[in-house]
């Protein structure tokens, strides 16, 4: 028997409503089980996204340092289980995961647009971590179909694919920022006498 909660746990409790960690506390105890398997019922849709300290690319390899910034998204269908905080170092003793982001939203693709959000307003430096490899998952056609299998990786991920992403968000926003550089620059010449 397995009696331990699984990492994925959260997105169960987000789909149920049911809290697994405070139920196995109350089964440790001795008290009897609440719930029947007819009592629960699935709402809405969840992900969970491992954010480890690890460079996508490179192999994967686990990255250490301190964490100079750490700041976690929030809102509304975001929930961020974590044990870091800014100043802390990340060793190469111990499992490298930092969190795990968790989004909760009425139907998939919402959940999945939550998510590339909540990663998109993670921010960590310090350490590469495999955010923008769980972004271009998300942002993957193959993953929103839901047409991929347990060869994701092997199948659609290279180190070049997801460095060309990065750098078309990045002229992207180099575009914005120029724009509104622009649009600024006419409102604020004042007229001379």
């Amino acid at each position: 028997m397995n009696t331990r909660l699984q990492v994925e746990h959260p997105v169960t409790e987000l789909i149920t409503g049911v809290d697994l960690v405070e139920q196995q506390i109350n089964i440790a105890r001795g008290e009897a089980i609440t719930l029947k398997q007819e009592d629960l019922k699935i709402c809405g849709h969840a992900l969970e996204l491992r954010v480890y300290a690890e460079d996508p690319l490179n192999d994967f390899l686990p990255s250490v340092g301190t964490l100079t910034t750490y700041k976690i998204p929030v809102g509304k269908g975001i929930r961020v289980d974590d044990g870091f905080e800014e100043g802390l170092e990340i060793p190469i003793y111990y499992d490298p995961m930092l969190s795990k982001l968790i989004t909760y939203g009425k139907t998939r693709e919402e959940s999945i647009q939550l998510m590339i959000n909540a990663i998109d307003n993670y921010k960590v430096e310090g350490a590469f971590t495999t955010l923008p490899f769980g972004k271009f998952v998300c942002e993957h056609e193959a993953f929103r179909s839901g047409n991929f299998d347990t060869h994701f990786v092997k199948n659609y991920f290279t180190p070049e694919k997801l460095i060309a992403s990065t750098k078309e968000e990045a002229k992207i926003a180099a575009l914005v920022a120029l724009r509104i550089y622009l649009e600024d620059e006419k409102t604020l010449k004042l007229p001379t006498n």
